[in-house]
């Protein structure tokens, strides 16, 4: 009886705080079958923690925390970036103790974050001691209980791998509708439906081959360079930026770009270029495609200039363990990787390596290539958050950001200059727009900006075309590219 009454004021007050997402957002749904779906959620989570202690209060009171401690962060994601938390979020949690300043959190030494979790676990331990336990007396008895609980969650999970109770789940989230299935089904049943279904619908095979790349008799050289939070500035209410002027003028093709992602999730950018894969193909890998995947990729722009005798260069002045990158990009097809480690004397602006130093190695890699090289690269410097302190004197988010995308174009047009005498094909590109208040989710349908150049000798009378795209059509373009 105890159990179900903390249950059910576990399910009151979670279904409140939910409720309190603001005016904004749609309501609880009133069907009886999704409340039930609802509250299916809330007895897996504090399932999940009664497991630990077998005190049906403490559990409740840690299924209503859950539920809040969600909500908050989702609505905290929703307003910076758009989307709310959603299961990949999750694998992510590692990084953020080794990234604080990535995550818009502090370190875990830091008092205003260690002091929360120290009282929390004092309070937990008090609430252990004064909370009596529910497991039976008999011992025997209260160690099959004891076994028998995991057992019972984990045979949930292995279930829903296959079977009636896989194809339901597909019934229920046929395919990512984020936003609409966390009305209808609240955060926590998202969350694990949406894990269940990722990890039932993984595709063992990605696309099918294409056809055996064929080798260029020549010597190109194809430079594809991911900008850190790139935009026109002007977008933006800034100066104008020279490069912009450059790419109007200059390159063979530019416009728009529509990305998958507002203000972060670089990799679902990165992804859909190097492999031209939409978001509509991805099914539930499409919020972290590196963690369905792992690189596992037949038709990326990498394997495929390697398959055309290229030799593949990665080049990103950050941490190899980031998004798991060292690992997945050496799967895409990478030859050689220059991270962090080789930029280690390289000038730095703000927390991270230049844009100017980041292109500087790209050109000594172009001046020491031996046959045809495909390079791409990832910027840094204006990763945010923009937060006082960055740059000396300058502490407003939006000038902080302003000063490093002028860098950014500076850097672009040293790259373009360099290119000038080899035949080469530049294409750079914004992963996302910023995380501004100036940039909010929505700005510009999620667009960016990209060019593309080509150098040697171009047809006599060309003009610069523009053409708006989807970072997976650029990702296409580009491998058509490769073979021409």
């Amino acid at each position: 009886m105890t159990l179900l009454s903390s249950f059910a004021l576990a399910v009151l007050l979670s279904l409140a705080i939910e409720a309190g997402e603001g005016p904004e957002a749609r309501p609880i749904s009133r069907r009886p079958r999704d409340l039930a779906i609802r509250c299916a959620g809330y007895a897996l989570v504090m399932g999940f923690w009664f497991q630990f202690s077998w005190r049906p209060w403490l559990a409740a009171f840690s299924c209503v925390l859950t539920v809040a401690i969600l909500t908050v962060i989702s609505r905290l994601k929703r307003t910076l970036i758009g989307e709310p938390l959603v299961f990949s979020d999750f694998a992510l949690l590692r990084q953020v103790p080794r990234h604080p300043e990535l995550y818009y959190t502090r370190p875990l030494t830091d008092p205003r974050m260690a002091a929360p979790i120290v009282v929390s676990l004092a309070l937990v331990a008090a609430w252990y001691a004064i909370e009596p336990t529910v497991l039976p007396a008999e011992p025997s008895v209260a160690i099959i209980a004891i076994l028998a609980l995991p057992l019972v969650l984990i045979s949930a999970v292995a279930l829903a791998g296959g079977g009636a109770m896989a194809a339901a789940l597909a019934r229920l989230f046929p395919a990512p509708a984020l936003e609409t299935d966390v009305a209808r089904y609240g955060l926590p049943a998202t969350l694990i439906g949406y894990a269940l279904r990722w990890r039932t619908d993984r595709r063992t095979e990605v696309a099918a081959r294409l056809p055996v790349a064929r080798t260029r008799a020549d010597v190109p050289v194809v430079v594809v360079m991911q900008l850190e939070s790139f935009v026109d500035p002007d977008r933006l209410g800034g100066p104008a930026l020279p490069l912009m002027d450059l790419i109007r003028t200059r390159a063979t093709q530019y416009g728009r770009l529509r990305v998958p992602a507002h203000g972060a999730y670089t990799m679902r950018t990165e992804h859909a270029v190097l492999t031209g894969s939409d978001a509509e193909d991805l099914g539930f890998g499409v919020y972290d495609p590196y963690m369905t995947h792992g690189g596992r990729e037949p038709t990326s722009l990498s394997l495929r200039a390697r398959d055309a005798g290229f030799e593949t260069v990665f080049v990103h002045p950050f941490h190899r363990d980031f998004f798991n990158r060292a690992e997945v990009v050496t799967r895409l097809g990478f030859d050689r990787l220059i991270m962090e480690d080789a930029f280690g004397t390289a000038a730095r602006i703000g927390p991270y390596v230049s844009d100017a130093a980041m292109v500087e190695r790209v050109l000594s890699e172009i001046r020491a290539r031996t046959g045809p090289l495909f390079l791409f690269g990832i910027t840094m410097e204006n990763h945010g958050p923009w937060k006082p302190g960055r740059l000396p004197g300058i502490d407003d988010p939006l000038d902080q950001y302003l000063t490093h995308v002028g860098h950014t174009g500076s850097a672009m047009e040293t790259l373009i200059a360099g290119l000038a005498e080899v035949p080469a094909t530049l294409c750079f590109f914004g992963d996302h727009a910023p995380a501004l208040p100036s940039s909010r989710p929505g700005f510009g349908g999620t667009a960016t900006d990209y060019a593309i150049f080509e150098f040697g000798e171009p047809p006599a009378g060309s003009e610069p075309v523009r053409r708006d795209l989807t970072a997976a059509a650029l990702g296409r373009q580009l491998r058509d590219s490769l073979e021409r």
